[in-house]
């Protein structure tokens, strides 16, 4: 859930700062901008395990920061951080349900621990935002979506499916053909550590050959639809097949 515009375009490209989600709320002052430059890379320095409780505070000031400074935060890996919602929201190992619904035989809910306990795949690929940003190399491991549909039996009607998002308003969606891909994840780890808050954890989609926008963060339910339900930024005119270097009007390298 990476990427964002503010008017339907073909071609979208980087206006955070145009975003009405950054007018939310006060605006950040330059100096928590700058003092929060600082503690980013004081997180750097000191490791892993502060740089993951970082995330979520840098990504709670980006909301509220028209400048766009706080996007490109030492320790943010590359990565920029958005959300729809103007919030970070949580879920952990007493309250995280994924369902799998709809066109299915075997509706099932999984908990964090029964997703751990499915055969788990590790892929590692660039990460190409339809903005234009790109953070190489970047590893994911979880679940093939297919092995989750495959479980539930996804009947004969089915054509598509349809994610949602414990942050209530984001929404994705996949072919059937797509979603089986063997490139597809519900991905629970991110660079071989837990998927913090603020990168759509505990568990988001990887759909690793399109544009992140089309890897929903803070997943929470998989429903098999007759037909494709376009999502949040399609609805703003981001292309619904949202593959790397042959959608929205760009030429960016796969990311393979």
């Amino acid at each position: 859930m990476e990427d964002r515009t503010t008017r339907p375009v073909k071609t979208p490209e980087p206006l955070q700062e145009q975003d009405p989600e950054r007018q939310r709320g006060t605006p950040v002052g330059r100096r928590l901008v700058l003092g929060m430059l600082g503690l980013g890379a004081a997180g750097v320095a000191v490791g892993g395990t502060v740089q993951d409780k970082l995330d979520s505070v840098l990504a709670s000031v980006t909301s509220k920061d028209p400048t766009g400074l706080t996007g490109l935060l030492p320790g943010g890996g590359g990565f920029r951080f958005y959300s729809v919602s103007n919030s970070i929201p949580h879920r952990g190992e007493a309250d995280y349900r994924l369902t799998i619904g709809g066109l299915v035989d075997k509706p099932v809910s999984y908990r964090l621990s029964d997703l751990r306990a499915l055969p788990q795949v590790r892929m590692v690929r660039d990460v190409q935002c339809v903005t234009g940003w790109r953070v190489p190399k970047t590893a994911f491991s979880g679940v093939r979506l297919s092995t989750l549909l495959d479980a539930a039996g996804v009947r004969a009607k089915g054509a598509a499916v349809h994610f949602t998002c414990f942050d209530g308003l984001y929404t994705e969606s996949l072919t059937l053909d797509q979603a089986r891909r063997s490139d597809m994840l519900v991905a629970l780890t991110m660079n071989d550590k837990p998927v913090t808050d603020a990168h759509g954890g505990p568990v988001r989609l990887y759909a690793a050959p399109m544009y992140f926008y089309k890897s929903a963060k803070w997943l929470s339910g998989i429903t098999v639809t007759p037909d494709v339900q376009p999502g949040y930024w399609e609805h703003y005119g981001y292309d619904v097949d949202g593959w790397v270097g042959k959608s929205n009007g760009r030429h960016d390298d796969p990311t393979a």
